[in-house]
């Protein structure tokens, strides 16, 4: 197929639910003329009669002009039979998930529609490949996966089958900028961007909770403080249903054959077991009752300087230029530094170090070492998760502590947890990263764009290891791999050629000034 333009597309829209209803929005209000079709023709009615009363009070908001309001409404005509869509350029459907009834739906607009109406899937998970294998030219048929709620979310997943028309892939990337949207481009596979690369951050935070290292509060202020995540994974599940994210998990484990990066967790088994699904059930992780607040973490208190706090900064801590800078900056601290090829801060008989994936109990036993968190923002850091060796006192911890009050910072204290937790869950996000594009499905800036805009990250995954430093990252997860003996921690061959190009470069950039 040549260059398709379907910027005057007739759009249909099968389904009336939150999802449809979005979708159909959207379409309106980029002008193409739009039909919605529900097996409920009165659940139509209804939900179009509450579209158009929230519209109603944007414009009464002065969010929304009354001209865009006429025009969208004029734009948007329910239809009670689905022999109406006959004529439509572009099909979304919206329905229940499940490949069978997915199927169904398509041979019968197959019947009735042109062969080159575009039948385009809003699957979360399905495979596009497997609806359309029983669709008469499965060219047509594309995943269009909006996020929820379809005219806010930024990101749309463009899901191509095994025998998708690459036409039809751009045509709709062109059709999804007009309406404003970030669209990405991704291969047919489980999970597809989003719902596969975000398994880690729900995976590495029910371990936790699992191995009895934290608690659910402690753990949601960390992610969010440390990590600059909006929602800490357990209040996002609770936020987007237990039983539905436990679903979803279920769902890419099976479908990659038992990929063990994929494993569902016992944690969350027991709560959807209970019926604690989370907010809508009125208890998850945390209860929802509006006579109980909402669990929160309260940092622990700690008692007041009474002097300076003399320390050795040793080596360049060059990725993490707003930490040297918080120390030099303050005033309970006087700071030495050293030339060394391993960053550490000596404080008293304490060695600090940023956490590399090592087991303090496993690996320092004797040595008095801290090892301290990953922070996505040092300048403003309120508080860092650490633990200490075996070897460390009381004192010791208490030297540390000092030393980060020094720098108005509460020391979060914690079990001994491989890699801790923000960049331990960084770390995976990013392998996962790694090998969706060694599999050919995404590209790299996809994949940083669609965690962004689709499950609102600080940043993308291969924006936090150039960040971070793809070696840091490949350090954590060889230390996580040979502690735990497990595949789901195995780097990807992706981030280990990342890591040996960087590494090239950078021999090769010292050769030439030598030789210069």
């Amino acid at each position: 197929m040549s260059h398709l333009n379907l910027q005057q597309a007739k759009v249909a829209v099968i389904g009336a639910g939150t999802m449809g209803i979005g979708i159909a929005q959207l379409a309106a209000m980029h002008g193409h003329t739009t039909q919605i079709f529900d097996a409920d023709v009165e659940k139509t009615k209804t939900t179009v009669s509450q579209l158009t009363a929230q519209l109603s009070k944007r414009v009464q908001a002065g969010k929304m002009t009354q001209e865009l309001l006429v025009r969208t409404l004029e734009n948007l005509s329910i239809v009670s039979t689905i022999e109406q869509l006959a004529e439509s350029d572009l099909i979304v459907e919206a329905i229940v998930e499940k490949k069978e009834v997915k199927q169904q739906l398509f041979q019968k607009l197959a019947e009735l529609c042109s062969e080159q109406t575009i039948l385009a899937s809003n699957t979360s998970s399905i495979s596009i490949t497997a609806i359309a294998s029983a669709i008469p030219h499965p060219e047509r048929v594309v995943g269009l996966h909006f996020f929820n709620p379809a005219p806010v979310m930024k990101l749309v997943e463009i899901i191509c089958g095994l025998k998708t028309d690459p036409a039809i892939a751009q045509g709709l990337t062109e059709l999804m900028t007009a309406w404003k949207k970030v669209p990405v481009m991704a291969k047919s596979t489980p999970g597809f961007i989003v719902n596969r690369v975000a398994r880690p951050y729900y995976a590495e935070a029910f371990r936790a909770l699992q191995e009895n290292v934290t608690t659910p509060e402690q753990l949601d202020f960390i992610m969010r403080e440390c990590g600059g995540f909006a929602m800490g994974p357990c209040e996002l599940t609770d936020l987007i249903g237990q039983d539905i994210n436990f679903s979803v998990t279920q769902s890419v484990y099976q479908e990659f054959f038992y990929e063990p990066r994929y494993r569902p967790s016992l944690v969350q088994k027991e709560l959807v077991d209970a019926g604690c699904y989370g907010r809508k059930s009125g208890q998850g992780f945390y209860r929802y009752d509006s006579q109980v607040p909402v669990a929160q973490y309260q940092l622990p208190a700690v008692q007041p300087l009474q002097q300076k706090i003399s320390v050795l900064i040793k080596g360049d801590w060059s990725n993490q230029p707003g930490l040297l800078q918080r120390i030099q900056h303050a005033e309970w601290l006087e700071s030495q530094h050293q030339a060394a090829d391993q960053n550490e801060i000596q404080i008293g008989e304490v060695v600090l170090r940023l956490t590399q994936g090592e087991s303090v109990q496993l690996s320092y036993p004797q040595q008095k070492i801290v090892l301290m968190d990953w922070h996505a923002n040092w300048e403003n850091a309120k508080a860092i998760a650490l633990v200490a060796s075996p070897a460390c006192t009381a004192q010791d911890q208490a030297q540390v502590t000092a030393f980060l009050q020094g720098m108005n910072m509460i020391p979060i204290w914690s079990k001994d947890h491989p890699g801790l937790y923000v960049i331990r869950s960084i770390s995976m996000l990013v392998n996962e990263g790694c090998e969706a594009v060694l599999h050919g499905i995404a590209s790299e800036q996809d994949i940083d764009l669609a965690m962004k805009y689709g499950v609102n990250y600080p940043k993308g995954p291969f924006e936090w290891a150039t960040q971070i430093g793809y070696n840091t990252i490949l350090q954590v997860l060889e230390n996580m791999y040979h502690i735990y003996a497990e595949e789901k921690y195995r780097p990807s061959l992706y981030l280990r050629q990342k890591v040996a190009l960087g590494q090239s470069q950078l021999t090769n950039k010292i050769q030439y000034r030598q030789a210069g």
